[in-house]
C-alpha cells in the first residue's frame, strides 16, 4: 500500500483518521453532501463507498463480558505492536477463518489455550512458503496473458485451476488421487477439484468425506476429530479456511477443544469463561468472532438518497442493488464490491480492480456527454437481485447458515449477498450495460 500511495503520489488526496458520519444527496443540487464525524463537510458530485466487505468486526455480546478483569482482544482489531501470551492461559472463542489463522500462533507462546467452538469449520492447508523463483518468472513472462486468464476466470484466480471434470462421473480412485494431489497444493485449489462440488450433493459428500478423512489423519484423539469435523452443511458453502498447522495443534496437551454444541457457553465471569459443563479459568480473551460483512460499514453511515430515503431502510429486508454498484434511489454513489457482485466469492483485487475500471469509463461518458446524475431503475434492479439470487439458489451455498448471508449478525436478514456467476462472467455483463448506453440505468442531463 505505501509502494502504490508513493507510486502514483496519493497522499495529497488521502485524508487519514477521518470518519464519515454522513452522506446525503442534494436533489436540487444533484451532489452529496458528505459529513465527517469532525464536522467538516466536503460536497460532491459523486460519493464512491469503497468501504470494504470485511471491515466492520462483529461486536462481543456474551452475558458477563463486562466482569472479565483480564485483557479482551478481537482479532478483526489486532494490536498493530503485537500481543504476548507467553505463560498465558488464552481462552479463544470461535472457530471462523481468523481463528483458525491464530490459534496455533497463540499456542506458541500460551501456557494453555482453551478453543471454545460453535461450529467447526472446514480448513485446508496454505503451504506457505517462498515463491518458487521459477514460477514468478513464468508469471513475468507472460504477465499480460495471466491477468486476461484471471479477469475472465471463475474467481480471480489462475492458483486455483478449476477442472471441468465431475466428481460423480470418475473412479473412487481417480477422485482420491486429484482430492490428495489438490489438498497437497494447498489453498483453494482443494474447492475446483471438480466442477460439480458446490451444485450436487452426492459429488459435495465426497469432498466432505476426503476433508473428514484429513482431519482424522491429523488429529490423534479420535473424539476430538470428530468434534472439528463439520457436519450440518456441506463442503466449502462457508467460507473454505485455509490454516498453517490447525488441526495439528489439537495434538499439543496445553490445547484444549470445548464443543458448545455440547456444553453451550453460560456467561463471561471475572476470571473465565463459565460453560454448562464448568468454568476454565483464563488470563486473557480472544473474540474470533468474525465480521458484519458486507454491509457492515455502510450500515454505520447515515445515507441518505431522494426524498430523504435511508440506505438502511432501503435495505430493511436485505440489500438490493443493480450490478453491486448502484441502489435505485441513490443517484450517484457508488459500492465498490457491494452485495449483488461477485467480491467475497473472489480475489477481491480484481473484482475491486474491475469495479473502479468501470466506475472511471462511467466518470468519464458522463462528463463527456454532460450528464448530471445516473442510478438504477427499480425494474433492473429487481431483475438483477431476481438473478442474483436464481444463480446462488442452483448451489449449495444458501444451505449453510454462513456470513455471506449474515447469519453470524443477530437481527440481520437472511439474504445470499454475493453474485455467484463469476467473475469472468460478472464482467462480460457489466462491459455489455455500458456498450448499450448504460443500460438498465436513468441518466440526466445538467439542469
Amino acid at each position: 500500500l505505501n509502494h502504490v500511495a508513493d507510486r502514483f503520489d496519493l497522499r495529497p488526496d488521502i485524508r487519514f483518521d477521518t470518519r464519515i458520519a454522513s452522506a446525503h444527496f442534494d436533489e436540487a443540487k444533484g451532489r452529496w453532501a458528505v459529513r465527517t464525524e469532525a464536522g467538516e463537510t466536503i460536497d460532491a458530485k459523486f460519493c464512491v463507498a469503497a468501504t470494504g466487505c470485511l471491515s466492520v468486526p462483529n461486536e462481543p455480546n456474551f452475558k458477563g463480558q463486562e466482569t472479565f478483569k483480564g485483557p479482551t482482544y478481537h482479532t478483526g482489531r489486532w494490536p498493530h505492536e503485537g500481543v504476548d501470551f507467553t505463560g498465558k492461559r488464552v481462552a479463544v472463542i470461535g472457530t471462523g477463518s481468523s481463528a483458525i489463522q491464530s490459534i496455533p500462533q497463540i499456542a506458541k507462546q500460551a501456557a494453555q489455550v482453551y478453543v471454545f467452538q460453535r461450529t467447526p469449520n472446514y480448513s485446508v492447508p496454505a503451504h506457505n512458503g517462498p515463491i518458487d523463483i521459477s514460477v514468478a518468472e513464468a508469471w513475468l513472462a507472460n504477465r499480460d496473458e495471466n491477468r486476461q486468464l484471471q479477469k475472465m476466470s471463475s474467481a480471480g484466480f489462475l492458483f486455483s485451476n478449476p477442472r471441468e471434470e465431475l466428481a460423480t462421473q470418475v473412479g473412487d480412485n481417480e477422485r482420491r488421487k486429484v482430492f490428495e494431489e489438490r489438498w497437497a497444493q494447498g489453498g483453494f485449489s482443494v474447492q475446483a477439484s471438480f466442477a460439480d462440488l458446490s451444485v450436487d450433493p452426492a459429488a459435495n459428500a465426497m469432498a466432505a468425506e476426503f476433508a473428514a478423512s484429513k482431519i482424522r489423519e491429523i488429529v490423534k484423539d479420535p473424539a476430538v476429530a470428530d468434534k472439528l469435523t463439520p457436519k450440518d452443511y456441506p463442503f466449502g458453502t462457508k467460507r473454505l479456511c485455509v490454516d498453517t498447522g490447525y488441526y495439528e495443534v489439537f495434538n499439543q496437551p496445553h490445547v484444549q477443544l470445548i464443543d458448545l454444541k455440547e456444553t453451550p457457553l453460560d456467561t463471561i465471569t471475572a476470571t473465565g469463561v463459565k460453560t454448562t459443563g464448568g468454568e476454565f479459568e483464563v488470563d486473557a480473551i480472544v473474540f474470533a468472532i468474525g465480521f458484519d460483512a458486507m454491509t457492515g460499514a455502510l450500515s454505520k453511515i447515515d445515507i441518505q438518497g431522494r426524498g430523504g430515503e435511508t440506505l438502511k431502510a432501503a435495505w430493511a429486508e436485505g440489500p438490493k442493488s443493480y450490478l453491486g454498484l448502484m441502489v435505485s434511489g441513490f443517484p450517484n454513489l457508488f459500492t465498490v464490491t457491494g452485495p449483488g457482485s461477485p467480491s467475497v466469492l473472489s480475489n477481491m483485487i480484481v473484482s475491486i480492480e474491475q469495479h473502479v475500471d468501470w466506475l472511471a469509463d462511467l466518470m468519464g461518458f458522463m462528463t463527456l456527454n454532460g450528464l448530471a446524475t445516473i442510478e438504477p431503475t427499480a425494474d433492473s434492479q429487481n431483475a438483477w437481485v431476481d438473478h442474483v439470487n436464481e444463480a446462488a439458489n442452483h448451489t449449495l451455498y444458501p444451505v449453510a447458515n454462513s456470513w455471506y448471508l449474515g447469519a453470524n449478525v443477530p437481527g440481520k436478514p437472511r439474504v445470499f449477498m454475493p453474485y455467484i456467476g463469476g467473475v469472468g462472467a460478472y464482467r462480460t455483463l457489466c462491459d455489455a450495460v455500458a456498450a448499450n448506453g448504460y443500460m438498465g440505468f436513468k441518466l440526466r442531463p445538467a439542469a
